[in-house]
């Protein structure tokens, strides 16, 4: 980026392990608490029909809960966001589960199963859920696919000139695969992003100015608790966590997200 770019932070969802939603982890990520693990708890997506909110895995649960939660804060009709999606892994016990059903002389897939196992699958669902008709985006950058989604949803919003739904998600595949790929547990993270400031009685959360810079020497911005820490550096989708330690405390502050062997990002957050 030749200059920065800024983009209004309309609304903040978050799902993951001792952090079951936005209203309890702001406590946690201003340190007003101390974080404390607990199996992340995933509420059925209520806009999924009952069937397919019986079939739904972890990663469609995770992305569409905070999906949900996000447009709700936000007040805005999930109908007319443009979104991106990004995981670093997809639905990984689908993938387990086709593996194995691969592995079996029969070789049966079930149609759900296929159906899930492409990467765009909860933004599928969510779009069919709402009748959303704008453009969609599903992405993976490995470790580093918030920081990729990002990217794509502030092009998104600058170029659209409209407010673009972010979520970020990732779950834990099941073993043998689990210890190739170790991951703590389920994180879910939504973001509503808007061109303008909302108006009056609305209110947004932050202002982030977001560039790219050199990345020779930066690193990530890291998280003030030791277990929010080693939370971020084991789950690709909490690595947002610092920015939204950033934005829950309300006070100016620079974030940095490393990208390897690239330029990194560099982000200014400045409450509104």
């Amino acid at each position: 980026m030749s200059a920065a770019l800024s983009v209004f932070v309309r609304a903040v969802a978050l799902v993951g392990p001792g952090l079951p939603d936005w209203a309890a982890a702001q406590a946690v990520l201003t340190g007003a608490v101390s974080w404390a693990h607990a199996p992340t708890a995933l509420a059925a997506p209520q806009r999924l029909p009952p069937a397919e909110r019986r079939r739904a895995g972890a990663a469609v649960k995770a992305a569409l809960v905070v999906a949900e939660q996000v447009v709700a804060q936000a007040g805005i009709d999930p109908a007319t966001l443009t979104t991106v999606y990004t995981s670093s892994n997809g639905d990984g016990a689908n993938c387990h589960a086709l593996c194995e059903a691969l592995a079996l002389p029969q070789r049966l897939v079930s149609p759900t199963r296929f159906t899930n196992s492409v990467h765009n699958a909860p933004a599928g669902y969510w779009h069919i859920a709402v009748s959303g008709r704008e453009a969609s985006t599903s992405l993976c950058a490995h470790d580093h696919s918030f920081a990729a989604g990002l990217i794509e949803a502030i092009g998104l919003v600058r170029t659209r000139r409209q407010p673009v739904l972010l979520v970020a998600s990732d779950s834990p595949y099941p073993e043998p695969l689990q210890a190739c790929r170790p991951m703590v547990d389920v994180v879910g993270v939504a973001l509503i992003l808007s061109p303008q400031a909302a108006v009056a009685g609305q209110g947004d959360l932050a202002r982030l100015s977001v560039d790219l810079v050199p990345g020779d020497g930066v690193a990530d911005t890291r998280c003030d608790d030791a277990g929010l820490e080693g939370l971020r550096t084991q789950v690709p989708a909490a690595r947002a966590l610092p920015l939204l330690a950033a934005i829950a405390r309300g006070q100016p502050a620079g974030v940095d997200i490393a990208w390897p062997a690239g330029p990194a990002l560099r982000i200014e957050v400045q409450p509104t």
